[in-house]
């Protein structure tokens, strides 16, 4: 895998404070260092759905009005399809979220994050942004990175082709409404790796590049805030994917711990975008 040097990195400013206690864009075709912005690939599939309805087939509330494309930097030549890691001589790590669940509990992850100067991405799942449209700005308000995790979050790796691809790309569609652009990176439901398939679907739905991990927290089975401390720490090295999910407690209490055990080691967490790019 070859990586360029670092190269400057859009980032909005951070805000909001760190939430109480709770419970229980196309971007990225730019590969020859081009930037883009967020949803102009040609490749870009167009809306196949209309917006959800409420109950009793009234509209539900207007979703919030997107902000201009993000513009993002290009990528290094020679990424390769799936990714599970960046250059591992910089000091930089990515933490890479699951988005679903109590948006109070996402709140609550992207506050502490922004406490300590660091940025995560974001892997939305399209129905979770139906019933949470505000989250998709709240994200990418806070400096982070926001892609795709397909929509109903399915077994997507063992779905027939037509509607594998309606997973990826419905929850395209509702990233370009909700932002303007349906974000950098997809990364499969249910699966640590995608299928050939599954790669090549994401590649016709905008997404040059599947994101994976190396690092499994495994918090979505609620171990607990310890267990999920020490599981990332123990496994972290410079350039790695740390996967990690909203709705569960012990992973936002374990944040700030994470958060402080990676500055001890002198790493910082950073987008993906701007892992690959340093």
């Amino acid at each position: 895998m070859t990586f360029l040097h670092r190269r400057t990195v859009l980032r909005a400013a951070a805000g909001g404070a760190l939430a109480g206690a709770v419970g229980g864009g196309v971007a990225g075709c730019g590969e020859g260092g081009r930037t883009v912005a967020a949803g102009a690939s040609p490749r870009t599939p167009a809306p196949t759905t209309p917006a959800p309805r409420g109950t009793g087939g009234r509209p539900r509330a207007s979703a919030p009005t997107p902000g201009p494309p993000l513009l993002l930097p290009g990528l290094p030549p020679g990424l390769p399809a799936q990714i599970e890691n960046g250059p591992r001589r910089g000091r930089a790590v990515a933490l890479t979220f699951h988005g679903r669940g109590d948006p109070k509990s996402a709140t609550a992850v992207l506050a502490e994050a922004e406490r300590a100067g660091a940025r995560v991405t974001v892997l939305a799942v399209g129905d979770w942004l139906d019933a949470e449209p505000q989250m998709a700005r709240r994200v990418l308000d806070g400096g982070h990175e926001l892609g795709n995790h397909t929509m109903r979050h399915l077994a997507v790796c063992s779905m027939p082709e037509k509607a594998a691809y309606a997973e990826i790309a419905e929850c395209a569609e509702r990233l370009r409404r909700l932002t303007g652009g349906v974000g950098r990176w997809f990364r499969p439901s249910r699966a640590r790796r995608a299928t050939d398939q599954v790669v090549r679907l994401a590649r016709k739905a905008g997404y040059p590049h599947v994101l994976s991990y190396d690092v499994d927290s495994l918090d979505f089975t609620d171990p607990g805030a310890e267990v999920v401390r020490r599981t990332v720490l123990n496994a972290v090295r410079p350039g790695s994917v740390v996967s990690l999910h909203f709705g569960h407690a012990g992973t936002v209490a374990a944040m700030p711990a994470i958060l402080d055990g990676l500055h001890r080691r002198g790493l910082r967490a950073v987008t993906t975008t701007e892992l690959l790019t340093r």
